[in-house]
């Protein structure tokens, strides 16, 4: 299917643009409430794929609750920069994407373009290996074989976008509310699991990174915080909402957008929370777990703790069930995020270049991009090598998201491009300050997520 340019209103999402109405400013807060929630459940979703399980089960394990204040922290970050790029969308009618194709010089559409689709193509690849781990888990298909199957979620994704905006933000929640009820069990109904709020109280308020080697999974937990496409994504889905142009309605659509993102992404950082609790319940401490027919499994560093997890939760928890609930809800995690990630890529694509092409040509030329380099590696290392390539994904993650957010920061502190709904004080420290730490921290575990993505180039 041939890219066509885009038509001459040049919106990103034409289909779903303006789809959802909105009430007027005078009404009550609880039809605003429903109208505006959807977006940032959406934008979510990357916070709690399978990218970043990896490194709260390895922070659990290692060092129980002492790097639970490092998530609480990457969230509140994550919530300032969805903030933010939610508040773009809604004043200027324009997604990011659009944003820097309008008000940058013309020779970096191009660049900024194949940036975020590599980005993209490296969520996709995090997010085909959580599905695909999951359906090797629970249906025990060779994992070569459930990545190439992750590729029929094309026609999933289909069918939804023919439903409407309405209909996805849905079937999202669903998902959401599968990972979440299966940690609820796992931490809360299981009787062997019982979480010490206290404990956990104490860690959130009492940062440290005294233990060697915290500070590298701490840079692994924020380095994995905020995903470059999200921040286009959000600034497209406010625009499914027919906004109105009046300032009590401008105000009601940032105030609403604002609680969108701040109650869906506390909900990403209780899923991520749990996952950090859970791992630090039944592994900290331990060397290793005694499973069926006497095979033992070893932790260590190198570990792939997201197969050790499902391996071990039966034996440790002493029901098979934990290790069913793992992997439903890894599978509820891979496939959320596939649908965002798919959105996101029609967002870049029509917002850079105007072009546009069918959702389904789209969602097939991503996922087997991201799917070619899996089957790959998987097919000349064998399974062992699923962790590797989920930091190959972060460290290409970690070179884009600089173009990501210092555009948006730029573009939301100015009054030219924003009026009077400029940030403020509060988000433009925040913002800046997310920014320059998320960044940093991504330049400082770069040397060694470069050895770790060298080792599965090179196999070595």
């Amino acid at each position: 299917m041939r890219a066509t340019k885009s038509h001459s209103t040049g919106l990103s999402l034409e289909g779903m643009h303006s789809t959802v109405p909105v009430p007027s400013h005078h009404e009550g807060w609880w039809k605003h409430w429903r109208a505006f929630v959807g977006p940032a459940v959406l934008v979510s979703v990357g916070y709690m794929d399978p990218g970043n399980w990896g490194t709260d089960l390895v922070a659990g394990a290692r060092f129980k609750y002492g790097l639970l204040w490092v998530v609480g922290l990457a969230s509140l970050m994550a919530i300032f920069m969805q903030i933010i790029a939610a508040r773009l969308g809604v004043v200027t009618g324009k997604d990011l994407a659009q944003c820097c194709r309008d008000w940058y010089p013309k020779w970096t559409r191009w660049p900024n373009w194949l940036m975020s689709e590599i980005a993209i193509g490296a969520c996709d690849l995090a997010e085909v290996l959580g599905s695909a781990v999951a359906l090797n888990l629970l249906f025990h298909i060779p994992l070569l074989w459930a990545v190439i199957i992750t590729g029929l979620d094309v026609l999933l994704l289909l069918a939804l976008q023919s439903f409407g905006m309405r209909t996805i933000e849905a079937i999202v929640v669903l998902l959401i509310a599968t990972i979440g009820i299966c940690y609820f069990v796992e931490l809360f109904v299981l009787p062997q699991t019982k979480p010490s709020f206290l404990e956990m109280g104490r860690a959130l308020v009492s940062p440290h990174l005294r233990e060697a080697g915290m500070l590298y999974v701490a840079i692994g937990i924020i380095g994995a915080t905020v995903m470059p496409h999200n921040l286009y994504l959000h600034s497209a889905l406010v625009q499914s909402r027919k906004l109105q142009q009046d300032v009590p309605s401008m105000r009601k659509a940032i105030q609403f957008n604002t609680i969108d993102s701040t109650v869906a992404l506390a909900v990403a950082f209780f899923v991520n929370a749990a996952i950090l609790v859970l791992a630090a319940i039944v592994f900290f401490g331990k060397e290793s777990v005694a499973v069926a027919r006497g095979h033992v499994v070893h932790f260590s560093a190198e570990s792939d703790w997201i197969r050790v997890a499902y391996l071990t939760l039966a034996p440790l928890l002493g029901t098979a069930l934990a290790s069913t609930l793992f992997a439903v809800a890894l599978l509820a995690s891979g496939q959320s995020s596939t649908i965002t990630g798919t959105l996101a890529g029609q967002v870049v694509m029509e917002g850079f270049m105007h072009w546009r092409i069918r959702p389904w040509v789209r969602r097939l030329i991503t996922r087997t991009l991201a799917i070619l380099p899996a089957v790959f590696v998987i097919g000349v290392r064998g399974d062992s090598s699923v962790t590797d390539l989920l930091t190959l994904s972060q460290v290409v993650l970690a070179l884009q998201l600089p173009l990501a957010m210092f555009p948006l920061l730029q573009f939301t502190s100015s009054r030219n491009r924003m009026g009077q709904w400029e940030n403020g004080k509060i988000l433009l420290i925040a913002g800046w300050a997310s920014a320059i730490l998320i960044t940093v921290m991504d330049i400082f575990g770069l040397p060694d997520s470069f050895k770790a993505a060298w080792h599965v180039i090179m196999g070595g």
